[in-house]
């Protein structure tokens, strides 16, 4: 593996922990690491011609939300309705 190849994989990674932390809409640290465990591979699997663009990936992860492992769409349907229910509570502040 050359550097350049070693370099960009980092930054393969790099891109995509950050983008999986945008889609978790959740405070909770234990969540955004459990999101970037479930579903790195998917994401590379699905998504990498999107990585590092974050709303690309967002959007890419939603679109194929029937195609992810059980895991990461269990991740992505809790986080989902994390997302519904803040929106309810700040609408009745």
């Amino acid at each position: 593996m050359t550097i350049s190849t070693t370099f960009r994989s980092a930054g393969l990674a790099l891109g995509f922990a950050v983008a999986l932390l945008a889609v978790s809409n959740s405070a909770s640290h234990a969540f955004s690491s459990e999101a970037r465990q479930m579903c790195t591979s998917d994401a590379f699997r699905l998504c990498s011609s999107e990585i590092p663009n974050i709303p690309a990936v967002t959007a890419c992860m939603r679109k194929n939300k029937s195609n992810l492992s059980p895991g990461c769409r269990a991740v992505m349907n809790k986080d989902d309705a994390a997302a519904r229910k803040s929106k309810v509570a700040a609408r009745e502040e």
